[in-house]
């Protein structure tokens, strides 16, 4: 479930998700134009947050850019 204020999933983590809002991608319809590799780079963004993200991108056909 989606968190109400940033729009990303709760089970990324708080640490995860302040670290995808400072890379500049506050908004959620930004997920699917975030690279892979570019997420993977990022401090917090963990193989387990990245996991829970994807399926968060896949429940609204999306998916990693």
């Amino acid at each position: 479930m989606p968190d109400s204020e940033t729009g990303f999933p709760r089970s990324i983590g708080a640490p995860a998700t302040r670290a995808l809002v400072a890379a500049g991608y506050p908004e959620p319809a930004q997920r699917a134009r975030v690279p892979f590799s570019e997420l993977n780079a990022l401090h917090a963004m963990g193989p387990k947050a990245l996991r829970f993200f994807q399926e968060s991108l896949e429940v609204v056909d999306m998916s990693l850019g």
